[in-house]
């Protein structure tokens, strides 16, 4: 039995009822595993490398993973939060040494560290063209520490992008948790959410991590169910 644990945000986070119908990737990742596999996700809303790593979350992963195991490490969207000093790294210093703080906890374990880059956010111009991204910056300082530290690298980022492109503005609505005012029961003034995912869009980014994994071939490969 192996165990990918994973290291993220609200966008990877399992949810329950008090979230509904919000859905991380990490609580259905599941669906792309082999029966021997198994993830525990230790990713929670709002949070960046550096909030994680004070709150003693990433201190909680290495009390418990091991020899075999995966830490998948997922953040960005609050990690560039300027306006918050408890969250916000510069993308090309401290972003990258707390990243390398993970890849150093999963291999002092024994544990192999994946990468993986922010998913974009649903952001369309007027005209229906997906807006310049918010996260570049983050996505190549992620690519900086998995270049440096030999890491393999997992590009959501980029692959939600051309998911997002192809599908266009009114299509792409059914991932995230995007509700025209007034519209949904539970928090009728929520609209317009574009970064937090619904079951649909959940699968969708979570396929595409299989994916870039299948790609990778060797251990990564193997931990994934044949289609």
């Amino acid at each position: 039995m192996c165990t990918i644990f994973w290291a993220g945000d609200s966008t990877v986070q399992t949810n329950n009822y008090t979230t509904y119908p919000q859905t991380g990737i990490g609580q259905v990742f599941s669906l792309f595993l082999k029966e021997n596999c198994r993830v525990e996700n230790h990713a929670k809303n709002g949070r960046s490398t550096k909030s994680f790593i004070r709150e003693g979350r990433l201190r909680d992963i290495e009390a418990r993973i091991g020899q075999g195991d995966f830490l998948f490490i997922q953040f960005g969207h609050n990690d560039e939060k300027q306006e918050d000093p408890a969250r916000y790294t510069e993308p090309f210093s401290t972003f990258v040494e707390n990243l390398e703080r993970f890849i150093r906890a999963a291999r002092e374990h024994g544990a192999h560290p994946v990468l993986i880059t922010p998913l974009e956010r649903r952001r369309f111009d007027p005209a229906g063209i997906l807006e310049p991204s918010l996260h570049t910056d983050y996505v190549a300082g992620m690519k900086q520490a998995a270049e440096r530290n030999q890491v393999p690298l997992v590009d959501l980022f980029g692959m939600s992008r051309k998911e997002l492109n192809r599908a266009g503005e009114q299509e792409s609505r059914k991932w995230y948790m995007f509700f025209p005012e007034g519209t949904y029961r539970e928090h009728p003034e929520a609209s317009c959410d574009n970064t937090h995912l619904r079951y649909e869009g959940a699968v969708l980014y979570g396929s595409l991590i299989a994916e870039g994994l299948r790609r990778m071939g060797g251990i990564y490969a193997s931990l994934l169910a044949e289609f």
